[in-house]
């Protein structure tokens, strides 16, 4: 399977975006649990123009995130893995079931008690860290392999937007929020009036995600709004959807992220740290993300498959949608964010990015290990 430009400057770039994201992660603790703690911690909280560093971060750069997965999804549909619904099946089958069975997992442990509104953590995948590791394997992986888990992930990040969108909106202030809307409106009318001009999406995007900040709805959910009213044409590199994708994807995976992790992962680790991971929230995250993950993605693709509604490619395995769907449990970016939505408790939250840390390191290690002994060299 030939794997076009764009997608391969996006797999590079995650791959070395991935590998950056666990020595920003390591470097953040460490600095977070050494002599300099206090400064470290204080930096991320200093205000600028009313909000904290780190909120800047979350609402702001992430909204850019957001916007180029938006672009990312775009593509998919117009031209990528999800362009037919014989190819798009299988990924969105595995997606599915991604997020179901942990949501349940979670539940179990946490159902009608103050926790429960973190059901959402482990239903995310993180790209950059999933495709980093995947791509440490090398020329063992098929195409195919990571084409469906950048499908699969992608399609988990739309419904992570989703579900911040519906559950995780508390109250709206909708004068400000039909302000937003009828700035789509006027930029969705631009796109069909073949207007091609970018600043003039930027600026409307701007304004839009002012009035979405301050209607009560994540902010954040105007990268994906504008992503789709950009104009994408034929898709070619000509094409201003091409061009903003393509400059977006390493200021994203070197810059963004990093900065999000780095401000996200500055936790003080007590001496007590680990009866932290025994709490209802923090079990309900690993078994989530650890076992939830795969067993949701494998089995709901497996039964796509023999009912006939998707197909698994010639050159995988079921053992490679296994793998994959290991990897599929490094939650990270979006389960941390998540998080952040669900808890307002700082203790909670701590022992909830604790948890997220550790499933995700054992599910990448365990994918990497699984992955590795399973594919051909």
């Amino acid at each position: 399977m030939k794997l076009t430009r764009l997608y391969r400057d996006f797999f590079e770039s995650e791959k070395a975006g991935g590998l950056i994201l666990v020595f920003v992660t390591a470097l953040s603790l460490l600095l977070a649990n050494s002599a300099w703690q206090t400064d470290y911690i204080h930096f991320w909280h200093l205000e600028f123009a009313g909000q904290s560093t780190v909120h800047w971060i979350n609402d702001g750069l992430m909204t850019i995130f957001f916007l180029l997965i938006g672009l990312e999804l775009k593509r998919e549909i117009y031209h990528g893995e999800l362009s037919s619904l014989k190819n798009a099946t299988l990924p969105i089958f595995g997606a599915v079931g991604g997020m179901l069975v942990p949501a349940v997992l979670f539940l179990l442990f946490n159902f009608r008690s103050s926790t429960q509104a973190g059901a959402g953590i482990p239903m995310a995948t993180d790209i950059a860290f999933a495709v980093g590791i995947l791509s440490l394997l090398g020329n063992r992986v098929p195409s195919s392999l990571k084409i469906f888990l950048t499908a699969l992930a992608v399609i988990d990040d739309l419904g992570a937007i989703v579900i911040i969108a519906i559950f995780y909106t508390s109250s709206i202030a909708f004068l400000n929020l039909f302000i937003a809307l009828g700035i789509f409106g006027l930029l969705l009318l631009l796109n069909k009036l073949k207007i091609k001009a970018l600043l003039l999406y930027l600026i409307g995007g701007a304004a839009m995600w002012y009035f979405m900040l301050y209607s009560g709805v994540h902010a954040t959910i105007t990268g994906v709004l504008l992503a789709f009213v950009i104009p994408f044409g034929s898709g070619n590199e000509n094409s201003t959807s091409y061009k903003l994708q393509h400059f977006l994807h390493k200021p994203v995976a070197f810059i963004i992220l990093p900065l999000f992790a780095m401000a996200n992962t500055c936790i003080s680790v007590g001496d007590n740290w680990q009866s932290g991971l025994g709490q209802p929230a923090s079990i309900g995250i690993m078994v989530g993300l650890v076992i939830g993950k795969p067993v949701g993605i494998w089995l709901f693709s497996f039964i796509g498959v023999r009912v006939g509604l998707c197909a698994l490619p010639k050159e995988l395995k079921w053992k490679n949608i296994l793998g994959a769907g290991i990897l599929g449990g490094i939650g990270f970016t979006m389960s941390i964010f998540i998080t952040l939505l669900a808890f307002d408790n700082e203790v909670i939250v701590n022992n909830s990015k604790m948890a997220i840390l550790l499933a995700s390191l054992l599910a990448g290690s365990i994918g990497y290990i699984f992955l590795r002994l399973t594919l051909k060299k």
